[in-house]
C-alpha cells in the first residue's frame, strides 16, 4: 500500500478527536479501502436502540459492561458483494466452495465512559456482543483518547452446522489517535483491503477471514522480526569496528560486540515501551535534526546516541548527568577519564536538547550497560581501554539504520495484544 495511504489513515484517525464516532469510524475503514453500502445504523447510537434491536437470554449484561458504554452503532456489514466493489474488481470466486460459512462481518463503534481497559474486559465485551449474531462482528472501541479494534475468532461448531464457536480475541489496542504510534499505522495498513489482496490473494470470504488471521499473529511476526535481526547480524560484522583488546580475532570480536549491542537495544526497546525512553531517540527524522552529520559512512548516531544513552544515561544517576568539561588549551579535561559523562557534545546540532531529551530516564544501573572494561591488575589501564571503545567503536549511521526499524516491527508484535477464551 503507498505511503499515502498511511498518511490517509493517519488522518482518518485524528479525526476521532472530534466529531461523530459512526461518521469518524466509517472514514477509517474508507482509509483502509472498506467501503459498503449496508451503513444502516441504530434508530439512535445508544445501548437501549441497541438491547432493544439485539437482545438475547445468553447475553450478559455485566460481562459486557453495557453501564459503561456511551454510543454505540453499526458502521456497516461487509458481505463478499461489498469486498469486491472496494476493491473493484472481482475479488472472490464465487464457485469455490467456502464449508466455513463465513458469510459476512459486522462492525460495531463503541464508546465507553472510562479511559483505560484492560483487555480482558474489552474482550468480554467483544464476546458478548458476537453472542447475538451468526456472523463475525467486529468492534472498535473509543475509550478516552485511544481506541481498540477487537477481532474475534470463529469457527463452525463440530456436532452443530448451524452454530458457531467463538474462540480467540485479537485486540489491536491503544490505538493514540491524537498521535497514532507508526506500529499501529503500519498494522492497519497491513489489514488494508489492498494489502490483503496483494498479499493474500483470499478467493473466497473464509480465506478473506484467514488473511486477517494472518496478519494479526504475533508468531508470523516473530519469525519475520528475528530473520530481519539475524540478516542485519551477518551483514553488519563487515561494517562496524571495535578496538583490539575486545578480543584479538576481528570476526568473533566484531560478533560479540554486535550481541551486546543488540541485548542493550531490546532491553532500551522494552522500557521505551513503558514511556521510560522517549521515542525520538529512535526515530530517524527527530535524530537528524538533532546531530549535525547524519551521513550514512559516519558512525555519529552510535556515538553520539547510543553509546551516551547506555552509558552517560541509563548507567548514571539522574541529576548527575553532564557533558564532560571543555578542556583547556593542550590540556585534558578535569572529567576525562570519566566513563559516565556525556561525550561528543559538538555532533549535536543543540547538545541541550539531547539533555532535556534524557533528564527523565531512570538510572537502571543494569550489568548489560556498564562499560566494556578488560581484566588487568591496573585500574589505570582498565579505564584507559574503556575510552578506546568510546574513541574506536565504530557503527556507521548507514549500518545503524536498521534500529528505526526492528524496533517498528518488535512493537507491533507488542501491540498485537491477545487474550484467549475468558
Amino acid at each position: 500500500m503507498p505511503t499515502d495511504s498511511k498518511a490517509q489513515i493517519q488522518t482518518a484517525l485524528k479525526n476521532f478527536a472530534h466529531g461523530e464516532l459512526q461518521t469518524n469510524a466509517l472514514d477509517l475503514f474508507a482509509a483502509l479501502g472498506y467501503r459498503s453500502n449496508k451503513q444502516l445504523g441504530l434508530p439512535e447510537p445508544t445501548k437501549e436502540a441497541f438491547l432493544q434491536t439485539w437482545d438475547d437470554p445468553s447475553f450478559r449484561r455485566d460481562n459486557a459492561l453495557v453501564d459503561d458504554w456511551r454510543v454505540i452503532d453499526l458502521v456497516m456489514q461487509l458481505t463478499e458483494t461489498e469486498l469486491n466493489q472496494s476493491a473493484q474488481r472481482s475479488l472472490f470466486d464465487a464457485r469455490a466452495v467456502d464449508l466455513d460459512n463465513y458469510h459476512s462481518y459486522l462492525i460495531f463503534c463503541l464508546e465507553l465512559a472510562q479511559p483505560h481497559y484492560a483487555r480482558t474486559e474489552l474482550a468480554r465485551i467483544t464476546r458478548e456482543i458476537n453472542k447475538l449474531f451468526k456472523m463475525p462482528a467486529l468492534i472498535l472501541f473509543k475509550h478516552g483518547d485511544t481506541l481498540t479494534l477487537s477481532v474475534i475468532d470463529r469457527r463452525l461448531h463440530k456436532r452443530d452446522a448451524d452454530k458457531d464457536v467463538l474462540e480467540k480475541v485479537t485486540l489491536i489496542k491503544d490505538i493514540r489517535f491524537r498521535d497514532p504510534h507508526r506500529a499501529h499505522i503500519e498494522i492497519l495498513n497491513d489489514l488494508s483491503l489492498p494489502k490483503l489482496v496483494e498479499d493474500y490473494h483470499p478467493q473466497n470470504f473464509t480465506a478473506f477471514h484467514e488473511a486477517w488471521r494472518s496478519v494479526l499473529d504475533t508468531s508470523e511476526l516473530n519469525k519475520k522480526f528475528f530473520r530481519e535481526l539475524a540478516n542485519w547480524f551477518y551483514w553488519a560484522q563487515a561494517h562496524v569496528t571495535f578496538p583490539n583488546g575486545a578480543g584479538k580475532e576481528e570476526t568473533e570480536r566484531n560478533a560479540t560486540s554486535l550481541i551486546r549491542l543488540i541485548t542493550r537495544l531490546i532491553f532500551t526497546w522494552f522500557i521505551q515501551e513503558k514511556d521510560l525512553v522517549p521515542s525520538d531517540l529512535f526515530d530517524e527524522n527527530k535524530i537528524k535534526t538533532l546531530l549535525k552529520d547524519f551521513d550514512p559512512k559516519s558512525s555519529t548516531y552510535y556515538k553520539a546516541i547510543l553509546q551516551n544513552l547506555f552509558f552517560g544515561t541509563l548507567n548514571t544517576e539522574m541529576g548527575a548527568r553532564a557533558f564532560r568539561h571543555k578542556p583547556k588549551p593542550g590540556q585534558r579535561a578535569d572529567d576525562f577519564m570519566a566513563h559516565n559523562r556525556y561525550r561528543y557534545q559538538d555532533t549535536f546540532e543543540n547538545s541541550a536538547a539531547f539533555l532535556k531529551l534524557t533528564e527523565n530516564i531512570p538510572f537502571l544501573n543494569g550489568v548489560c550497560l556498564n562499560v566494556w572494561t578488560v581484566t588487568t591488575k591496573s585500574t589505570a589501564s582498565a579505564k584507559s581501554f574503556a575510552l578506546t571503545v568510546f574513541r574506536n567503536a565504530s557503527a556507521t549511521n548507514s549500518t545503524c539504520r536498521i534500529i528505526f526499524s526492528l524496533p517498528n516491527t518488535m512493537t507491533q508484535n507488542f501491540l498485537r495484544e491477545k487474550t484467549t477464551r475468558v
